[in-house]
């Protein structure tokens, strides 16, 4: 959904094809939110787990922060449209990276 929200809003002519983009970044985030939250409760041990919940967002507010700067720059350099569309070729490398990503099974202890 982020990469069609991105391709959306790199091409909107309208600001019906803007609110179009802008709805499927909605549904990507509703999608997307609620799981990491889960992840980091599921992965942290009870005790840890607003130590846990602050190291996640501090590390994605700096991310947010990078990711903002890397966007005002392509913004100021090359327009919106180039801005949207790396936006959409980072989430594709990153879903090509995940798709890629294989786990090494633990040996089954008997």
């Amino acid at each position: 959904l982020l990469i069609a929200a991105d391709a959306v809003l790199a091409l909107a002519a309208s600001p019906l094809m803007a609110l179009a983009g802008s709805a499927l970044w909605g549904l990507h985030m509703a999608l997307t939110q609620g799981l990491l939250a889960k992840l980091v409760a599921d992965t942290a041990p009870a005790q840890l787990r607003g130590t846990a919940f602050g190291i996640f967002n501090l590390v994605s507010g700096v991310a947010l922060l990078l990711a903002s700067v890397i966007a005002g720059t392509l913004w100021s350099a090359f327009g919106a449209s180039a801005t949207f569309l790396a936006g959409a070729a980072f989430a594709a490398a990153t879903a090509f990276g995940l798709l890629g990503y294989r786990t090494i099974p633990r040996a089954v202890e008997q």
